[in-house]
């Protein structure tokens, strides 16, 4: 008797059902954030580079496809789970097209691995979440201070690497634009140039790259005012060992969630410093929280404070980052207060998430299109919403664990882009939720 092939199951939704207060202890996966500049780095020094903690996020997976599409090495030993290994190798005569890094948004980071392999980059404009352009001006920018010429059409554009590369590049920032301060280190890397970059973004992103780097052998500093770049002396050989940080918005978000829900628990894996913004909003509005060198745990409210939140997202050092917002957004439904929100990075994010959690009943008064405020407590009811970008997703399920009743919440492919799967770490806290297969 012929068996008919079995058939993955796919799962494109998810119920969720408020129930007890969320507790536990939970480990965060890898940063895709961190990672994608990291293998844009890794590519562009020449030499192989081993990294731990690879998430295995739709983004970061289609990123190393990319890479392997653009003629480089990329291992995933069987016997180290998150381990890949990204190696230069002999590449094809002609640059491959590369339609599919339409699909993520972070696809400019591929632009120094290709200068490195061979001399020009062609790629098709960002995509992604729909949260508004990524603007590639300041990108553009960076570039042709290195001497790089850059086409643009309808469909994309193109870098030409310069004939000779400048032995010094040096550039001042208008603003600290995180995507165009790793463009600059990995050019400068591909180029083996010394780089001065003046008004920079900090990010964790930014510096775990530099942090990478110093031990590939480059000299490195970074202060509120510049980073500076060297390459070793000589020509480094070997293969480097790079560890991925911990997803620290995964962590925010699950926080957000044991605090939405009036629970207790511990988030693993993350370098905590890198939340201490979100713990002192946290503080401020109530929700007492202890941050320690590799965890964050929130505890249950002593008493409501009443105090607003005020979740302005920045790219100054010390700012809150943007992809925290929408999971504290979800958390301020339940707190009182009167709340104040903006995104003047991503402005299409408000357009997605303000809609999905009206569905719920919440009601957010959109000051503009990027700011907005809301009036808490509110109580939510449960019904079908759709994740429509990676964050929108994440605050719909901390709001349907608050919702009364049943919130069904589709488009999972999304949320999969930047986490492999948030759900069953929200499951292994007490959640209720249940997969709804496609």
């Amino acid at each position: 008797m012929d068996l008919a092939p079995a058939r993955t199951r796919v799962i494109d939704a998810v119920t969720v059902r408020p129930g007890h207060p969320l507790a536990g202890t939970v480990r965060v996966d890898g940063s895709k954030n961190a990672t994608l500049p990291l293998l844009a780095a890794a590519a562009s020094l020449g030499r192989g580079v081993r990294l731990s903690g690879v998430p295995a996020s739709a983004d970061v997976q289609r990123m190393l496809g990319l890479l392997e599409q653009t003629g480089y090495r990329v291992a995933r030993p069987v016997a180290e789970p998150g381990g890949v290994i990204v190696a230069p190798k002999e590449h094809p005569v002609t640059a491959p097209d590369l339609t599919d890094a339409a699909r993520i948004r972070a696809s400019y980071y591929l632009v120094a691995p290709l200068l490195a392999a061979y001399g020009q980059a062609a790629l098709p404009w960002p995509g992604g979440c729909q949260i508004g352009d990524r603007g590639m001006e300041l990108h553009f920018t960076v570039y042709e201070a290195f001497g790089d010429t850059v086409l643009v059409d309808d469909s994309g554009y193109r870098v030409l690497a310069a004939e000779q590369a400048r032995e010094k590049v040096a550039l001042t920032l208008p603003f600290r634009s995180r995507g165009a301060s790793i463009a600059a280190i990995c050019r400068a890397v591909a180029a083996g140039s010394r780089l001065e970059l003046g008004n920079p973004n900090l990010s964790p992103e930014t510096t775990g790259v530099l942090a990478a780097l110093r031990s590939a052998g480059w000299t490195t500093h970074a202060d509120s005012q510049k980073i500076t770049l060297a390459s070793p002396p000589g020509v480094p050989t070997g293969t480097i060992a790079w560890t991925v940080p911990g997803d620290k918005i995964e962590a925010g978000t699950l926080a957000c969630a044991i605090a939405a829900t009036g629970g207790e628990g511990r988030v693993e894996g993350i370098n905590g410093p890198d939340l201490k913004v979100l713990a002192d909003l946290l503080d401020w509005a109530g929700v007492p929280v202890t941050l320690a060198p590799d965890a964050i745990t929130v505890h249950p409210a002593r008493a409501v404070s009443g105090r607003p939140l005020r979740a302005i997202a920045s790219l100054t050092p010390d700012g809150l980052d943007a992809d925290f917002e929408p999971a504290l957004m979800a958390l301020a439904l339940t707190l009182p207060g009167i709340h104040m929100f903006a995104d003047d990075i991503n402005p299409g994010r408000h357009g997605n998430l303000l809609p999905q959690l009206a569905r719920l009943g919440a009601v957010i008064e959109e000051l503009s299109p990027t700011r907005c405020r809301l009036t808490g407590p509110q109580r939510l009811t449960g019904t079908t919403v759709k994740a429509t970008d990676i964050r929108t997703g994440s605050a719909l399920l901390i709001a349907g664990l608050t919702a009364r009743g049943t919130t069904t919440v589709s488009g999972l492919d999304q949320l999969r882009r930047g986490h492999a799967d948030l759900p069953a770490k929200l499951r292994a806290l007490g959640a209720d939720l249940t997969d709804v297969p496609r």
